[in-house]
C-alpha cells in the first residue's frame, strides 16, 4: 500500500488530500487540509501574482509538506490551475516553491484540468449524460459528456474571485450579482455547442461553492444526511438561497449557517454564475458532486486504466473499496451478494419489487458486516451507520438510506420508527415494507454462508400454496448453514406471509 498526497493549488483555495492507495486498484482518502490563499486575487490588474498572496501560499504549502511528512506520505502530486497558469511571474513562483517547500508543482493546461474534473465525476457518479459546471476562483469549467464520453469542454477565464474583484466597485451586492449574471450569460452565448447538448442531460455542480451551497441548503431544509455527493437541488430552492445571500453585505453573510466565512465575499458571484447557467440551459434541478479534479488524479493513480476509459460499474467499484477498507472478507461478501440476488430474483413473484430495490439489497449485502470492526455485538446497527456515512458512489441518497435500514434489520433487528421518521422526506411510503422484506432476504443469504466457506453455492425457490420450498445447491456439508437460515422462518412468514422450508 502506498500513501499519496494530492495538492491542488487553486486560485482561491489550496487543498491537500492524503490517501491510501491499495495494491488492487482502490483508494481511500484518510486526511484533508485546506486553506483560503486567494492566489488569484487582484491578478486582473497586471497579470502578476501578488507578493502577499505568494507569501500566504508558501506558508500554506509548508504546512501541507509538514503534514505529509508526519503522515508518512510516500509521494506528492501537486498541480496548479488558472491563477498560476495565467501568471506572468509563473516561473519565479514555481522556483520559489521548489526551493522553500521542496514541492514540484505541475501547471495544468485547460484541457488537462477539464479532463481531470470529468474523470472525477464520471468515475464516481452513475449519470450517463452530464453537463458539469465547476466554479473555481479564477476560472469556470463547463464539460459536456454523453454515454460516458467527454464530447466538449470550455474553460472560461474567470471564476468567483476574479468576478468578485471585477464587479465590486461602487454598487450594492444585488447590483453586482446582476452584473455577474449578465456578464456570464454573454460568455455562454459564445459557446455554440451548448445549444446542441442532449435535452436529457443532467447538470452536475462541482467545487467549493457547490459544497457550501449544499451546507446552506441542508440547514434550510433540515436535510438529515451530511452527504454532499449526489445531493439533488431544485433550481427553485437554489434561487431562494441565492436571493437571501446576495441581499446581504459581507459581514452579515459571514453569519449565515453553512457558509464558510472565508467564502462569504465571493459566494454571491459564484451563485450568480450558477443562476445564469441554469437559466441559460433551462435547468430545473441539478446534482452536486463531491468528486472533481483531485479525485480525478486519485482515480488515475489508483486505477491507471481510467486514463483510457472510465470505470464501467461505479457502484461495484465503490463497494469493493469499502469492503477492503473495513477489512471484510471479499469472498464471503461476494457470496452473500450472489445469494441475495438469487433470492431477490426467484421470489419476485412474492415481493414484486423494481430493480432499484435490487440495487439497495446489493449495497446492504456488500456492507452488512462492515460494522463488526466497531463491535461484533449489534454489528448490524453499526453497519447501518457506516453505510449512511460512507462514500458510496453510484447510488442516490434514498438508495443509501434504504440500504442502511436493510443492514440494520437483517439480523432479527426491528426497524426503529423514530429513526425512520428522520428520513421521511427522502424515503417513500412503500419503502418501509420493502426494507423489512429485503432485510429478511439478506439474513437468509448471510446464514447460507454462515461458515464463510461457500458450502451453499446456489438456491432454487418454489412457491407452492402457502409455502416457499428453498432447495440448496451444495459443495459440501452445509448443515450449519441450513440450520441457521431456517431460524429465519418466523421473520419470513411475517414479511411474506408464507412458510419457509429449506432443503
Amino acid at each position: 500500500m502506498e500513501k499519496l498526497g494530492i495538492i491542488d493549488l487553486g486560485s482561491n483555495t489550496a487543498r491537500l488530500l492524503i490517501a491510501d492507495l491499495f495494491t488492487d486498484g482502490h483508494y481511500m482518502v484518510i486526511d484533508e487540509l485546506k486553506e483560503s490563499v486567494r492566489l488569484g486575487q487582484d491578478m486582473d490588474r497586471d497579470g502578476f501574482l501578488k507578493p502577499a498572496r505568494v507569501a500566504e501560499t508558501i506558508k500554506t504549502l509548508k504546512m501541507f509538506k509538514r503534514l505529509c511528512d508526519a503522515s508518512g506520505v510516500d509521494r506528492i502530486i501537486a498541480v496548479a490551475t488558472a491563477a498560476v497558469r495565467r501568471a506572468k511571474n509563473q516561473r519565479s513562483f514555481l522556483d520559489e516553491i521548489q526551493a522553500t517547500c521542496n514541492i514540484k508543482i505541475r501547471v495544468l493546461s485547460e484541457e488537462e484540468e477539464a479532463t481531470l474534473v470529468y474523470r472525477g465525476v464520471i468515475n464516481s457518479m452513475d449519470i450517463p449524460k452530464g453537463l458539469i459546471l465547476e466554479i473555481g476562483g479564477g476560472s469556470t469549467k463547463i464539460v459536456y459528456y454523453n454515454r460516458r464520453n467527454m464530447l466538449n469542454y470550455a474553460t472560461l477565464p474567470f471564476g468567483a474571485v476574479t468576478l468578485t474583484d471585477l464587479f465590486s466597485n461602487d454598487m450594492s451586492p444585488e447590483e453586482a450579482a446582476a452584473q455577474v449574471e449578465e456578464f456570464f450569460t454573454e460568455q455562454l452565448k459564445k459557446l455554440p455547442w451548448l445549444k446542441e447538448v442532449d435535452p436529457e442531460v443532467q447538470m452536475i455542480g462541482v467545487g467549493g461553492s457547490f459544497r457550501n451551497l449544499f451546507k446552506i441548503s441542508k440547514l434550510v431544509k433540515k436535510y438529515p444526511l451530511d452527504t454532499v455527493h449526489n445531493y439533488n437541488l431544485a433550481v427553485e430552492d437554489f434561487t431562494n438561497i441565492y436571493d437571501m445571500v446576495k441581499a446581504l453585505d459581507v459581514e452579515k453573510r459571514k453569519k449565515i449557517k453553512g457558509l464558510s466565512p472565508a467564502r462569504a465575499d465571493i459566494m454571491p458571484a459564484a451563485m450568480a454564475i450558477i443562476k445564469a447557467f441554469v437559466r441559460y440551459m433551462n435547468v430545473e434541478r441539478f446534482t452536486i458532486g463531491g468528486s472533481g479534479l483531485r479525485e480525478g488524479l486519485l482515480f488515475n493513480q489508483a486505477l491507471p486504466i481510467t486514463l483510457e476509459k472510465p470505470i464501467s460499474d461505479v457502484l461495484s467499484y465503490s463497494l469493493e473499496t469499502l469492503v477492503r477498507f473495513h477489512d471484510c472478507s471479499p469472498s464471503h461478501v461476494e457470496h452473500v451478494v450472489h445469494l441475495s440476488i438469487q433470492l431477490f430474483k426467484q421470489l419476485r413473484v412474492l415481493h414484486k419489487f423494481s430493480r432499484q430495490y435490487l440495487k439497495v439489497l446489493k449495497i446492504a449485502a456488500s456492507l452488512h458486516d462492515c460494522g463488526a470492526r466497531m463491535r461484533y455485538y449489534s454489528h448490524p446497527k453499526h453497519s447501518g451507520y457506516v453505510i449512511l456515512n460512507s462514500p458510496i458512489h453510484g447510488a442516490t441518497h434514498r438508495e443509501i438510506v434504504l440500504a442502511s435500514f436493510v443492514a440494520c434489520c437483517h439480523n432479527r433487528e426491528d426497524i426503529s420508527m423514530a429513526e425512520w421518521q428522520k428520513y421521511k422526506d427522502i424515503v417513500l411510503e412503500e419503502d418501509l415494507d420493502a426494507v423489512k422484506k429485503l432485510g429478511v432476504l439478506l439474513r437468509i443469504a448471510e446464514s447460507l454462508d454462515r461458515s464463510a466457506s461457500g458450502m451453499v453455492t446456489g438456491v432454487n425457490c418454489d412457491v407452492l400454496g402457502d409455502s416457499v420450498i428453498m432447495k440448496t445447491e451444495l459443495a459440501g456439508d452445509a448443515a450449519l448453514e441450513i440450520r441457521d437460515a431456517s431460524k429465519a422462518n418466523g421473520e419470513f412468514k411475517k414479511a411474506f406471509r408464507k412458510n419457509l422450508e429449506i432443503l
